[in-house]
């Protein structure tokens, strides 16, 4: 069992927000004037007092539909400062907006004054459950961040004021690839928490600047890219949604000394790099931080060697906060195929039974800690299953070694079950990736009669790269067992990726159109 680190003393957004020295930089954008700390504080209790002459307060929860942009990371704060925000993905659709609106008990709805199709969509849904909608209106001549709300209709809040460490702070959904998806409640104690163990692991500083590229409705984007370099003190540069054509002048103009990212980001911009060597050098990244999906170790040492600087791998989920487990920066050792060592809460791996296991043993990744939801909510039965004796089972499966950093053998529910064989994708992506011509690969689950599954993969080229499916599953079978080789690739010009920019196993086989192999034959 592997112990994690004390966190640091706030214990609330408004704790967080009070980090920053007040004339330092805390939210940045291009070609706009920087917000000091002490302009986001002053936001953020404008905003707080907004909220309560219109009846929301502490606890209460507010829908956010935004574009990622230095106004939503300043709504999220400032509107967090004092109620529960429950941000939701702009791509949604009308039947998606009101199911989760409605879902979650939302008691406002705030778009964009000047919102697109989007913002249209998440109103009429709103209406229809009777949920005000305020407008967030950008003042695009004050600070980047700076907005003002309009809307709704005057009443008293029932919990007024600054929000505490037992209120809610963050409201959101479970994927829902397998099942309806689940509320997860996160209390402002449980963000702080996260906060301060990626600050600690980090050990990010006031200097600190963090390019943030990732969505502004994900707990990575929120927390790792957010909170994190706010409870250091430091800086968030927030250029809009993601561009892997402008990722290179984004690091330059920043001056950022990090980012964050999912490996397809990753790859996006080593493309980049790989094609303007010299806009690559000199950037001042003092690491690149990878999380929410596996990193291929090839992806892993290509990023070091461009960047000349260390990538540093960590795991997180959204019942966590974020952050579970992480590799260190140097000196200490980074571990690539590995997600490092505990990194906050406390980490173990235990079986069926939630028997403890040894270093060495397979089992699923288990989690206690400060940073854990306290529970799903109005679900019962998933709580009965996901948490044991003040532990929560994350539904990875995985290895500690004897130095405690933990290996990602495969998500429980994504393991390809070939005839009784567990087959784990992630080894076969790594197989795959070997391959100096795969630029992307992605391992999945295909139907078959007789097995009930066989093992597929998607995969993406290199530019110029003219390889065929024979000679891949060739170079696959001089790594792999034979019951591991993928009886299908398709050859992609892009892998289909979920709203995080993730390549998704589950439903993979239904996206691409395929059908059992003719015959049935392995």
């Amino acid at each position: 069992m592997a112990e994690g680190q004390t966190t640091g003393a706030a214990r609330s957004l408004s704790g967080i927000l009070n980090a920053g020295a007040g004339a330092a930089t805390a939210i940045a954008a291009p070609e706009r004037a920087p917000m000091s700390h002490a302009k986001l504080r002053e936001l953020a209790g404008h905003t707080v007092s907004a909220l309560n002459a219109l009846g929301i307060g502490r606890g209460d929860r507010v829908a956010l539909v935004l574009p990622n942009s230095p106004e939503t990371l300043a709504a999220f704060l400032a509107i967090g400062a004092g109620a529960a925000t429950a941000p939701l993905n702009p791509a949604y659709r009308h039947d998606e907006y009101a199911y989760y609106l409605a879902d979650l008990n939302a008691k406002a709805l705030v778009v964009r004054q000047d919102g697109g199709e989007e913002a249209a969509l998440a109103r009429a849904a709103a209406e229809g459950h009777g949920i005000p909608v305020l407008e967030l209106a950008p003042d695009y001549d004050g600070p980047a961040g700076s907005f003002c709300l309009t809307g709704g209709s005057e009443a008293e809040a029932a919990h007024p004021g600054f929000a505490e460490a037992d209120d809610e702070a963050l409201v959101l959904h479970t994927s829902g690839t397998t099942s309806k998806p689940k509320i997860v409640p996160l209390l402002h104690r449980n963000v702080a928490a996260s906060a301060a163990n990626i600050r600690n692991v980090l050990q990010l500083g006031a200097g600190d600047i963090c390019l943030s590229i990732m969505p502004l409705f994900h707990i990575h984007g929120l927390i790792a890219a957010s909170l994190a370099p706010l409870a250091a003190g430091g800086q968030v540069y927030v250029p809009g949604p993601f561009n892997a054509l402008a990722m290179l002048r984004w690091l330059q103009e920043s001056g950022a000394t990090w980012y964050t990212g999912v490996p397809t980001m990753h790859q996006a911009l080593l493309d980049r790099a790989l094609k303007r060597p010299e806009a690559a050098q000199g950037l001042g990244l003092r690491f690149i931080r990878s999380s929410s999906a596996s990193l291929p170790t090839q992806t892993m040492r290509q990023l070091e060697d461009t960047f000349g600087c260390p990538v540093i791998e960590s795991y997180g989920m959204t019942e966590a906060a974020h952050q579970m487990t992480s590799n260190p920066l140097p000196p200490a050792p980074r571990k690539p195929g590995s997600v490092g060592v505990a990194a906050g809460p406390d980490v173990a791996i235990a079986d069926d039974a939630g028997n403890f296991l040894p270093q060495g043993a397979a089992g699923e990744v288990c989690i206690k800690g400060d940073n854990v939801t306290p529970g799903y909510e109005n679900n019962p039965d998933a709580n009965a299953k996901a948490f044991f004796q003040g532990w929560f089972r994350t539904g990875d499966q995985g290895i500690l070694d004897d130095e405690g950093y933990l290996t990602i053998t495969g998500r429980l529910k994504e393991l390809i079950n070939r005839g009784g064989e567990k087959v784990s994708p992630v080894e076969v992506d790594e197989a795959l990736m070997d391959h100096p011509e795969v630029a992307q690969a992605v391992a999945f689950a295909l139907p078959h009669r007789k097995l009930g599954e066989t093992v597929a993969a998607a995969v993406r080229l290199a530019e110029g790269a003219a390889l065929d499916e024979k000679t891949l599953k060739g170079f696959v079978a001089e790594r792999l067992a034979d019951f591991k080789v993928p009886q299908k690739i398709v050859f992609l010009d892009e892998i289909p990726k979920g709203p995080t920019g993730k390549m998704q196993r589950i439903g993979m086989a239904e996206k691409l159109g395929l059908v059992e192999p003719e015959g049935g034959k392995p």
